[in-house]
């Protein structure tokens, strides 16, 4: 037999280790790995008419998303890092943030109890069942936190839980922004 096919599987591995350890130090240099660039930043809210969570056959569309700035938030019950992050979000609620939520890809019953037991932070909760509008604004996976203007305007999209860390550091920032803007 060949002893550079003896060798062959170990070379492979090498390389696999390089390519890997290559990935890591890219990480390790800054990269954001809850940023994921989106298409959509700088665009509108992409047209879509969808049913209130809590009451089927009342529809909504795009144009919820023009007068004020606020916050989308994309949850799910099934989703252990929503569950995570929905005391913060009923906290910035009470702070007057505004947020609608996008129930995505959800059994309705699952999510109605999970409002009416770890409380409602959103003004309208919008029932995406077969994620269509998700898979429009390009989410990955819940939950993902999108910026929205007062023109209806994605200006920041943010993977992952929205906490007391980011909140402060950089969504807040960009939030206040954009309410300065629209009352000027």
């Amino acid at each position: 037999m060949n002893r550079t096919l003896l060798f062959a599987p170990l070379i492979a591995f090498m390389v696999l280790v390089a390519v890997f350890f290559v990935q890591l130090g890219r990480n390790a240099e800054g990269d954001d790995p809850t940023k994921l660039e989106s298409v959509l930043v700088g665009k509108a809210v992409p047209e879509f008419r969808l049913e209130d969570l809590a009451e089927p056959g009342k529809l909504y569309d795009q144009s919820i998303f023009r007068g004020k700035p606020l916050l989308l938030n994309v949850w799910a019950t099934w989703c252990p890092t929503c569950y995570s992050e929905h005391t913060f979000l009923n906290t910035l609620a009470q702070q007057g943030v505004k947020i609608i939520g996008l129930n995505y890809k959800d059994e309705r019953l699952k999510a109605v109890g999970w409002l009416n037991d770890l409380g409602n932070p959103y003004l309208v909760t919008l029932f995406d069942g077969s994620g269509m509008l998700g898979l429009d604004l390009g989410v990955y996976g819940a939950p993902e936190t999108f910026l929205i203007d007062a023109q209806g305007i994605i200006r920041y999209r943010h993977v992952g839980d929205v906490n007391d860390r980011n909140w402060r550091d950089t969504l807040k920032p960009m939030y206040e922004k954009m309410l300065a803007e629209s009352q000027s």
